[in-house]
C-alpha cells in the first residue's frame, strides 16, 4: 500500500472514530460491556465487602484495516464503608498511532437499601482526558493541507460524570452520563470545522439472571447509548452460564455487528473471556472484525472463602 493510500485510510478512520462536530460518538465500546460497568456508570456497585474487584479489557477494532482503533482499559472497584463504594478506571484509545486519548477517573457511590433485596446507588466520577495527535508525515493531495491537520495537538480536559444504579442479586438497571463537560480538540476561530468535539454520552443499561436449573442460568443484558449527532446505539446480549463456571453467548449491535463471546472461571477469583465482532456495516468490506480479551480478578482482602453466590455482572 502506498503512503498516499495509507494516509487516506488514516484520515477516513480519524473522521469516523474521533468525529467532527456533526458525528460525535467518541466513547470506547466493548462487547463485554456487562463486565466493565464502572467505566460508564460511577454508581456501579457490588455490595461485596472485603473484596476488590479488578479487571482489564483489550479491544482491537476493525482488524486488518489501516488505522483500526485499539483500546485497553483497567478498572478497580471496592466497598469503602457500609454504604459507600469507590473505584478507579483508565481507558486508553489508540487510533492508527495518530490519535491517542487516555481517560483517568475516580468514582464514588452511595448505596441506599430500598427493600430487603434491592438497593439504589447514586454515583459521581471525576477525572481528566489526555488527548494527543501526531500528524507528522501526513501526505496531502491538495497543495495546501487541511488546517485541521496542520499541527499536532496535546491537551488535557477535566471532566465529571453522574449515574444511578439499582440492583439485586440477579438483576441491575442503570442510567448514566460519564462525561458531562464538552471540549473541542481544536479551537475554531476562523470558521473552520474543528477536528473533534467531545459530546455528552447517555447510557441506559440492564441485565437479569434467569435460573433454568441449579447448573444452568440465562443472562440477557442490554446497553443503549445516545449522543448528539449520532444514531442511537443498542447492544443486546444473551449469555448462558453453565455450572457457574463457563459462559457462552451471542450479541447484536444495532446496524453494526453480531458477536460471539465466552468466559471461563479459572478459579473462584479469576475469570478470563474473549469476544469477536463480525461487522455488518459497509466497514465490513475493509476489516476482518474486532477482537476483545477480558480479565477479571476478585482480590479477597480477608482471605476467607465463603459460599456466597457468584457475582453475575
Amino acid at each position: 500500500m502506498t503512503i498516499k493510500k495509507s494516509i487516506t485510510y488514516y484520515l477516513k478512520f480519524l473522521l469516523i472514530c474521533v468525529g467532527v462536530s456533526s458525528f460525535a460518538q467518541q466513547d470506547a465500546q466493548f462487547t463485554e460491556y456487562m463486565y466493565n460497568m464502572s467505566l460508564i456508570n460511577p454508581a456501579y456497585a457490588t455490595d461485596d465487602p472485603d473484596v476488590i474487584n479488578l479487571g482489564s479489557m483489550y479491544r482491537a477494532q476493525w482488524v486488518g484495516s489501516v488505522g483500526g482503533p485499539k483500546t485497553i482499559s483497567f478498572f478497580g472497584h471496592t466497598p469503602i464503608t457500609n454504604r459507600v463504594e469507590g473505584g478507579l478506571s483508565l481507558v486508553h484509545d489508540d487510533i492508527g498511532d495518530v490519535v491517542k486519548e487516555t481517560n483517568i477517573f475516580a468514582d464514588i457511590a452511595y448505596v441506599i437499601p430500598i427493600s430487603a433485596t434491592t438497593k439504589l446507588s447514586l454515583g459521581i466520577k471525576a477525572g481528566a482526558t489526555f488527548y494527543n495527535t501526531n500528524f507528522d508525515g501526513f501526505v496531502f493531495s491538495d497543495p495546501l493541507p487541511d488546517p485541521a491537520f496542520a499541527e499536532n495537538v496535546s491537551e488535557v480536559f477535566p471532566n465529571v460524570g453522574v449515574g444511578a444504579f439499582i440492583f439485586g442479586e440477579n438483576y441491575y438497571f442503570g442510567l448514566s452520563a460519564p462525561n458531562l463537560l464538552k471540549a473541542k480538540h481544536l479551537n475554531d476561530d476562523d470558521g473552520l470545522v474543528a477536528l473533534g468535539k467531545e459530546e455528552i454520552h447517555y447510557y441506559v443499561t440492564g441485565g437479569y439472571v434467569f435460573k433454568i436449573s441449579d447448573n444452568l442460568k440465562l443472562k440477557p443484558a442490554f446497553l443503549t447509548k445516545a449522543v448528539s449527532g449520532s444514531p442511537l446505539s443498542l447492544d443486546i446480549t444473551t449469555n448462558v452460564l453453565i455450572h457457574d463456571k463457563f459462559e457462552i453467548g451471542v450479541g447484536y449491535r444495532l446496524g453494526d455487528a453480531i458477536s460471539g463471546l465466552f468466559n471461563f472461571r479459572v478459579t473462584p477469583d479469576l475469570r478470563i473471556g474473549y469476544a469477536y465482532d463480525y461487522t455488518l456495516s459497509n466497514l465490513g468490506k475493509f476489516n476482518n472484525g474486532s477482537h476483545e480479551i477480558m480479565l477479571l480478578y476478585d482480590l479477597n482482602l480477608i482471605g476467607i472463602k465463603t459460599d456466597k453466590s457468584p457475582r453475575f455482572f
